[in-house]
């Protein structure tokens, strides 16, 4: 697996996708909170940009201090949360919208599995290529 970007790119997603769960479930608990708001998790365009760097023409680095215009380490992938108070439309100062969160929670699950699924077929082909079978 060492080497393989998709497994990368894949493990990086379902971390994301799972802190989004979290967020989102906590967002659903909290409706009632006065004065709560609402979390988001962000992360595929960190994961987009490492995808797309081969596609993209780096700065010569002379020196580690100097900054990079390529992401290229999945490890500086990290799931971004943030409050989202701007969007207050309830007297009490709550921002959660039931609906919204159980599509956002919908949406997330399916990716998830859609996530999961890729990685059983990843592993179903390491498998035939080590053992010649299914």
């Amino acid at each position: 697996m060492r080497g393989d970007m998709a497994w990368g790119v894949i493990e990086k997603d379902l971390e994301g996708l799972g802190k989004r769960i979290e967020a989102t479930s906590q967002n659903i608990a909290n409706m009632n909170t006065p004065r709560y708001a609402r979390r988001e998790i962000s992360f595929e365009d960190q994961l987009k940009e490492i995808i797309d760097a081969p596609k993209l023409l780096p700065l010569k680095r002379t020196s580690p201090k100097h900054i990079s215009n390529v992401k290229t380490d999945l490890g500086e992938v990290v799931p971004g949360e943030r409050q989202v108070g701007y969007e207050v439309y309830r007297l009490d100062r709550n921002n959660v919208d039931p609906e919204t969160e159980t599509a956002v929670l919908a949406e997330t699950r399916m990716m998830h599995q859609a996530m999961t699924r890729a990685i059983t077929r990843k592993i179903a082909f390491y498998r035939r290529a080590i053992g010649g079978g299914a």
